[in-house]
């Protein structure tokens, strides 16, 4: 607000004199062929016209440090909650590690308020190229570089779905690299964390699928706790059908795309660097029946 009112001052008093010139010393008729008035330099004029336009600069620089000091070097609160992101060709990786919870692409944090202030401080890390978080109405872009942290915190006091990208060029299916965060109260997280801590569901009908997902190469890259899956080159599917969408938000997570996602990724999300199986339709479908009942 600071700014925006020296901002407004300024656009206020030029576009005044901007009009004031405009109608002063607009062209008339009996002007026709005359030469105008000839103004030369004034030394006063031009001293307040450097000088000034110089102190605003610096107060404005100087309200802008000490932004981004309160901003950069903000105390953690005992309360905080921290969070661990990994940036990967295509998607979100979130780890919580004081709760013992990996997630992927949608990531879930408690609403905030001054008489309990619950903050969330986020590390931010790339698992192989340049990303970039960034969620637009909870704070800026932050980037994830290889061999580096960054760090960056949110504290929203309103509770919803916000949603975000990467916004680093990162490859071919960079504009499809999606995530959403939910800001759930108090006692909505505290049950989502309840049900994230939880070890896989198991369903005796779906033991099928469960054999075929382990006995392939799905093992290799994903985990479900629980099972011998504990893959790390993708995403964890432990609670996969808590999640809204698939591919990093390229897709609502129903039983048609789940069933697409697996048989060929390309036809939702053109390499995406996930392999299709080549799976027949028997064990194809019974891997989508077991999938569904990780909850």
């Amino acid at each position: 607000m600071f700014v925006l009112i020296i901002t407004a001052l300024i656009f206020v008093i030029v576009a005044g004199l901007l009009v004031y010139s405009v109608v002063k010393f607009r062209g008339r008729s009996l002007d026709a062929g005359r030469e105008p008035a000839q103004v030369y330099g004034s030394t006063q004029i031009e001293l307040a016209w450097t000088v000034i336009p110089v102190l605003i600069v610096a107060v404005l620089f100087l309200a802008t440090a000490r932004v981004i000091h309160a901003i950069q070097d903000a105390p953690k609160p005992v309360a905080a909650l921290d969070v661990t992101v990994i940036g990967h060709q295509y998607w979100w990786e979130f780890r919580y590690p004081k709760l013992g919870i990996v997630t992927a692409n949608e990531m879930h944090i408690p609403a905030s308020d001054a008489a309990h202030p619950t903050p969330t401080f986020l590390k931010l890390l790339s698992a192989d190229t340049d990303h970039s978080f960034w969620v637009p109405e909870l704070g800026g872009k932050t980037d994830l570089i290889p061999n580096r942290v960054n760090e960056m915190w949110m504290d929203p006091h309103r509770p919803g779905i916000y949603l975000g990208q990467c916004a680093q060029y990162c490859g071919t299916q960079h504009a499809k690299m999606l995530l959403r965060v939910y800001v759930d109260t108090p006692a909505n997280f505290e049950a989502w964390v309840h049900a994230q801590q939880q070890i896989a569901a198991k369903d005796a009908k779906v033991v099928a699928g469960k054999r075929v997902f382990e006995t392939t190469s799905c093992i290799n890259c994903h985990g479900v706790s629980g099972t011998a899956a504990n893959g790390r080159f993708g995403p964890d599917l432990a609670h996969l059908m808590s999640r809204a969408t698939l591919a990093s938000g390229a897709a609502e997570n129903t039983h048609a795309n789940l069933r697409l996602w697996i048989q060929n990724p390309d036809a939702i999300k053109p390499g995406s660097l996930m392999p299709a199986m080549k799976l027949n339709d028997s064990d194809l479908d019974a891997v989508v029946a077991y999938l569904e009942t990780l909850r």
